[in-house]
C-alpha cells in the first residue's frame, strides 16, 4: 500500500470512529465538541476532522503506553479544539 493510500485509510478510520460516536452519542463530549465547533463557524467536515485528530492522539497514546483509553485526557484535547496544542503522557 502506498503511503498516500495508508493516510487515507487511516483518515476515513477515525472520521467513521467520530461518525460513530455522534450517532451513539458516547461519549457525549464528542458531540458536545461537535456543536461548540460549528457553533463557531467551523464547517461540520472539519469540526469532524479536528475531531478525529483528538482520536488519533489517543489512540496513539494507547498504543504507546499500553494502557486504557484515557476519558479525561480525551475530553481535556477536545475542549481545547480547535486548538490542536493536545496532552500527551
Amino acid at each position: 500500500m502506498e503511503e498516500s493510500d495508508e493516510r487515507s485509510r487511516l483518515r476515513e478510520v477515525y472520521l467513521g470512529i467520530v461518525d460513530n460516536q455522534l450517532r451513539a452519542n458516547n461519549p457525549p463530549e464528542t458531540r458536545q465538541t461537535f456543536d461548540r465547533l460549528i457553533a463557531q463557524g467551523i464547517s461540520e467536515a472539519d469540526a469532524k476532522i479536528l475531531i478525529a485528530s483528538v482520536v488519533a492522539v489517543e489512540t496513539y497514546e494507547i498504543l504507546k503506553s499500553n494502557k486504557e483509553f484515557n476519558h479525561e485526557r480525551f475530553v481535556r484535547n477536545l475542549n481545547k479544539l480547535p486548538s490542536q496544542d493536545f496532552d500527551e503522557e
